[in-house]
């Protein structure tokens, strides 16, 4: 018995990185998993690895910088599973270039449309069916780059200290409704996204040295007290909590889980 038997995940981004370890561990945890994405390719493998497990699981074309495109999504995943019971927040970028000279206002606009707008149309897309049914969940996924500022990263820590307070006034806006409203702030973990960071960090995006993971690897030995990088499964693990019964009286929280990179 899972803890989330019965329930119906919607995951934005589900497909690849943190959002299949999002999905993995919802599923593992009993719950059916809509993967709302615009890569379809790697949703559909994602899809299919959970539907060899046992799990029902069905691709569903998001972009969540689209109201329309939101709307449809949700739509149709109501009409497939018949009900939906968790928003995962999850999809999100990092923008063409970090450093302070070389971040454009295209980047600032893609972390803004994606890592906030996207949450905020996304639930709002949702949310009447959650008020339909007196009760939901959701989970935004932020980034401890959104607790401090990070050199070089100024537009993609602004949009994720916009999440972790677009969360909060959610909580706040939805509680009456039965609608608890959290946020996971993941820290350092070997994804696409990070092999991008590493390829602009060092000017050089070939294989050979991204894959060498210096950077990524010394940061870790220099400020997580722990040693140790993270994985998509333990976002997933704190999302399947959060989504839980076992958290029905949390709410408008921001969970980090970065090994005590950031202590609050």
């Amino acid at each position: 018995m899972g803890r989330l038997d019965g329930k119906v995940a919607f995951v934005t981004g589900g497909g690849r990185g943190i959002g299949a370890g999002i999905s993995g561990v919802l599923a593992r945890e009993g719950a059916s998993i809509a993967i709302a994405d615009i890569d379809l390719d790697n949703a559909a493998k994602t899809a299919a690895e959970l539907r060899a497990r046992g799990t029902k699981a069905e691709v569903i074309r998001c972009d969540v910088t689209s109201v329309d495109s939101a709307r449809a999504a949700a739509e149709q995943a109501v009409s497939q599973f018949g009900q939906v019971d968790i928003l995962v927040n999850n999809a999100g970028v990092v923008g063409d270039h970090i450093g302070g000279g070389l971040i454009t206002l295209e980047d600032w606009d893609s972390c803004y449309e994606v890592n906030l707008k996207g949450i905020w149309v996304m639930s709002q897309a949702l949310l009447p069916h959650f008020r339909e049914r007196g009760s939901g969940k959701i989970v935004n996924i932020a980034s401890i780059a959104g607790r401090k500022g990070g050199a070089g990263l100024a537009h993609y820590s602004a949009s994720k200290a916009g999440a972790i307070s677009l969360t909060q006034s959610l909580a706040r806006d939805l509680g009456r409704s039965n609608i608890n409203v959290n946020a996971v702030c993941p820290g350092l973990l070997w994804t696409d996204m990070w092999r991008h960071l590493e390829a602009m960090i060092g000017r050089d995006d070939t294989p050979e040295v991204v894959d060498r993971r210096a950077y990524f690897e010394g940061y870790i030995r220099q400020n997580c007290p722990l040693g140790r990088e993270q994985t998509p499964e333990d976002i997933g693990m704190a999302v399947a909590f959060l989504a839980s019964d076992d958290a029905r009286n949390i709410t408008g929280q921001s969970l980090n889980v970065d090994g005590g990179i950031e202590l609050n």
